[in-house]
């Protein structure tokens, strides 16, 4: 077996780190790491369950870790997430139930979509979480809508739109960003490039310098980050989100990410990508950073990461057997939501 290649190191001493996370910067470095740990959880487990037939799809997120659990905790209750496949760890960190979201993995009777749309697609109303479309790229122009609303209602809520780098040649990346920066209204779109629409590399997209570039053609400044070091992903949202809420308008971050899993579970990578990626991935994982960042500050323990780790693995099962118990919708299932009452 190969051996693991060290992660690239996260170059911030005490001080720096609380430049960009602020005084709380110990509790927050720890909180992320923890919830990180929570995801991979998840993510392993689902992967399995489909492996064996148990459900029907899944999307991991694995990678993708920093941004997700960054933008659940830069983002306030009145904010709105219109999520692409990867971002239902935002959810969760947000409040939504870890049961609710296992319930839409098996398509049960507790499933809030009733089993009518895809696992990982869900919706959580509770927190301001839409539910995403299959149809790549719809949720761009969701967001501008929901952060125009917010403008007229003259609220201080932010939308923040989650894509990844294969929707920017969608229809609705062009008229997204093109109405957000004319109307300048309160949204933070955020490109989750982990350079692979499910097989397409990123320069076979396009011949731009970055995507996060392409916001300039709108009016909107855009900047790239390293999205698997969670300091910078956090101070990047942190600085967007702030500006969205002084009325200054949409900023666009493309975070560059190593996907570090399939595509999705219909998907085999061995058949496209090179055959050095994923050790270039594992070095960037964003989990295995911060874990040695921590560890170097005296903030964590192996004993603590195994102590949580083994917590998480446990509160994902006991959430599977629930599902499992919990029987499929009823036929009359299929009548309910499709008007409005009176």
């Amino acid at each position: 077996m190969t051996e693991a290649p060290a992660p690239v190191p996260l170059p911030y001493t005490a001080k720096e780190a609380e430049e960009r996370l602020g005084p709380k910067w110990a509790e927050t470095a720890r909180s992320a790491f923890h919830w990180m740990l929570r995801a991979r959880a998840l993510d392993a487990r689902m992967q399995a369950l489909q492996r064996q037939g148990r459900i029907g799809f899944y999307g991991a997120a694995t990678g993708q870790e920093a941004v997700n659990v960054a933008a659940g905790l830069v983002s306030r209750p009145e904010d709105w997430i219109a999520s692409g496949l990867r971002e239902q760890l935002v959810a969760l960190v947000r409040g939504h139930e870890l049961d609710r979201y296992v319930h839409h993995l098996f398509a049960d009777a507790l499933d809030p979509a009733l089993g009518r749309n895809m696992p990982c697609h869900p919706t959580a109303r509770e927190v301001h979480y839409l539910a995403m479309s299959s149809v790549i790229g719809t949720q761009i122009s969701h967001a501008v809508g929901l952060a125009r609303a917010a403008q007229h209602r003259h609220d201080a809520s932010v939308a923040f739109a989650f894509f990844g780098d294969g929707a920017t040649s969608s229809n609705d990346f062009h008229a997204g960003l093109n109405f957000a920066g004319v109307w300048k209204v309160p949204v933070v779109f955020c490109c989750t490039n982990n350079q692979w629409a499910i097989s397409i590399p990123v320069g076979r997209q396009t011949a731009a310098s970055s995507l996060a570039a392409k916001g300039s053609a709108y009016g909107i400044p855009g900047r790239q980050v390293d999205g698997t070091d969670f300091m910078a992903v956090y101070d990047a949202l942190v600085r967007s989100t702030d500006r969205a809420r002084r009325g200054e308008g949409p900023s666009l971050i493309e975070f560059i990410l190593f996907r570090m899993t399939p595509h999705s579970t219909s998907d085999d990578p061995t058949r496209y990508q090179p055959p050095d990626w994923n050790a270039r991935a594992r070095a960037h994982d964003p989990v295995d950073r911060l874990r040695s960042w921590l560890r170097a500050q005296g903030l964590t323990s192996p004993a603590e990461e195994t102590e949580w780790t083994e917590a998480a693995d446990a509160q994902v099962r006991a959430a599977v057997e629930r599902a499992e118990a919990t029987p499929t919708p009823p036929p009359e299932s299929l009548f309910r939501d499709i008007g409005s009452p009176g």
